[in-house]
Order: C-alpha cells, then sequence, then structure tokens
C-alpha cells in the first residue's frame, strides 16, 4: 500500500506558489497513489517497490494503467523531494556531479541552458530528466506521460515537470519562464546525493 509523501518544506513561493503546490502534491499526486493502490491490489505488484513496478510492468501492454501510475507517483516523488526553499547553497563545483557536468557540457550554465530548452521543447505532457547511466555519464532526456529513466534502466537524478499542472497557475502558458525559475529552489545536494 503506497501512501502521499510528505513535502521536506512548508512553501516553495514564491517560484511554485502555495496554491500550486497544494494542488499538485495534495490532490494530484494523491490521486496517482489511489489508483495504483486499487489496480495493484490482488495482483504480483502489490509487493513491489515503485522502482519494480515501474520496471516490470512498463514490459507489459496489459499493465499501461499500472505503470502510468507508478510511473507518475515515482517522477513526482522525485521532483517534489529536489526542491528546497530559497536561498540554498548552489551545487559545489567541486562535487563528482559537478565535474561530470562541466566535463559534458562545459559549465553549469550551458547544462542549464540544454536542460530547459529539451523541457520547452517536450511537445505536450511530460518530463526533462537529468539521467546517469551506469558509467556515471549524464544524459538530458524527455519522456512523455509517466516515462522515466527508470523504465530504461537508467538512473534518475533531476527532473522538471512539464505537465500543465505542474506551472500553468503561476505561470499560465509561459513553460520557459517556469523552467527557469525552478533553478533558485533545486536542492543540488539531494541530486547530488541520487548521482
Amino acid at each position: 500500500m503506497f501512501t502521499l509523501i510528505d513535502l521536506p518544506y512548508k512553501s516553495l513561493a514564491p517560484v511554485i506558489s502555495d496554491q500550486t503546490l497544494s494542488f499538485h502534491h495534495g490532490k494530484h499526486l494523491q490521486g496517482y497513489v489511489d489508483n495504483l493502490n486499487k489496480l495493484i491490489a490482488g495482483t504480483e505488484f502489490e509487493t513491489m517497490s515503485l522502482e519494480e513496478i515501474v520496471r516490470h510492468s512498463g514490459l507489459d501492454p496489459e499493465s499501461r494503467a499500472v505503470f502510468n501510475n507508478a510511473g507518475q507517483i515515482l517522477n513526482h516523488n522525485l521532483y517534489f523531494t529536489q526542491f528546497t526553499p530559497a536561498p540554498h547553497s548552489g551545487l559545489d563545483p567541486e562535487s563528482p556531479l559537478s565535474k561530470q557536468i562541466v566535463k559534458q557540457w562545459g559549465s553549469l550554465d550551458s547544462f542549464k541552458s540544454d536542460f530547459e530548452s529539451k523541457g520547452v521543447g517536450l511537445f505536450g505532457s511530460g518530463w526533462v530528466w537529468l539521467q546517469a547511466d551506469t558509467s556515471g555519464a549524464l544524459s538530458i532526456a524527455q519522456y512523455a506521460g509517466a516515462d522515466n529513466p527508470v523504465a530504461h534502466g537508467l538512473k534518475p537524478l533531476l527532473t522538471f515537470d512539464v505537465w500543465e499542472h505542474a506551472y500553468y497557475l503561476d505561470y499560465q502558458n509561459k513553460r520557459a519562464a517556469h523552467l527557469s525559475a525552478l533553478w533558485e529552489i533545486v536542492n543540488w545536494t539531494e541530486v547530488e546525493r541520487r548521482f
């Protein structure tokens, strides 16, 4: 039985308003949790972790509803736990993650620009991810719907939600402005830990 995660903060305003946070976490994510619990009751998925459900249900077309709900819970859990109220410390330039980003993109600013561009360029609803393979090589990927790096055997590090419910109350149709503002609340310590 899955439950709604507790948020590690009270507010992320003004980057994400309290109204959006309440709706996105308390109602939208709660809906995925409730749906998944109903879908997996009495099935092989009932005793699996979210990651295991995503890996196994994504292979079976008949388990698409299970995959969609489990994927969205996993995505949102990673999304909500990667933030911290501003101001906060940035990415440690001496960390392994920082060094890998600089190695592959030349600078943190270049990485951010590429990440935002991929988020803006994702048609429709989905997620933009920083992910790592088993060797530690990084890549930025666009995933539609509930898809995510776990479903592809990769490690999820950082994600921005580009479904309209994540930003429309605060930014209307200005997805680019929303993505740019999110850097102000990224908890780089958590992202480094995931790496």
